[in-house]
């Protein structure tokens, strides 16, 4: 199985006409924040494959509109036009999609009074929050979740020294307790094609998704 994993920019190779073809064989996409619902949407209608995806802590004027239980848009307001998207929000809710158990915690570590900012403590509280359907994934599917989709990345692993791109503790605690096969977040640049964008931490590896970035896990999809 292969998955598209896109972040934080509008790629121009998967902005383009000859997407198609160059992502033919993907069967799923994770999108980890700071990207606009339009780009979502063209990825969505040009490979018609699902999309999963978390809020960043940019491009979150939408997010009130996703915080429904199914992860699909709503409005509240019938005044209030909103186009949707094909897209289903996963932040702090978990999703079984091609055979695989993914969860998704969105924003970044709380450094100003922005939205979809969250202290090291408050990310801990939603990941209690998602502790019922991981139990249940336990007891029922054997594994309590094999992907863990985030935005910000854990701490001390690809995250930088200033406070906005700090990672969280939290993520680390998430890993050696759930054993996610993979963690997959955005939020850190990368600008030298060196930087490192995949790191192996006890059972987990942790992929920085900025642009894209194509995973293939080596499983025979599920029908």
């Amino acid at each position: 199985m292969k998955i598209l994993c896109v972040s934080d920019q509008i790629d121009p190779l998967v902005y383009t006409n000859t997407i198609k073809d160059r992502f033919a064989d993907v069967d799923l996409i994770l999108a980890a924040g700071d990207l606009p619902l339009d780009y979502l949407d063209f990825i969505i209608s040009s490979l018609n494959k699902p999309l999963l995806f978390v809020f960043g802590n940019h491009h979150v004027e939408e997010i009130r509109y996703f915080s429904g239980s199914a992860g699909i848009p709503y409005v509240n307001d019938i005044n209030q036009e909103f186009r949707g998207s094909g897209a289903i929000h996963i932040g702090t809710k978990i999703k079984i999609e091609e055979g695989l158990i993914i969860a998704g915690l969105g924003g970044s570590m709380r450094y100003n009074q922005g939205p979809n900012q969250y202290t090291d403590f408050e990310m801990y509280i939603e990941i209690f929050r998602l502790f019922p359907r991981l139990l249940w994934n336990r007891v029922f599917h054997g594994r309590w979740v094999d992907i863990l989709l985030t935005h910000a990345p854990p701490r001390g692993i690809h995250d930088k020294s200033d406070k906005c791109h700090w990672g969280f503790n939290a993520f680390l605690w998430f890993m050696k307790t759930f054993k996610p096969r993979y963690l997959i977040h955005g939020h850190i640049h990368l600008y030298d094609l060196a930087d490192v964008r995949s790191t192996r931490q006890g059972e987990t590896t942790v992929i920085n998704a900025y642009s894209h970035y194509v995973i293939d896990t080596g499983c025979q999809k599920e029908n």
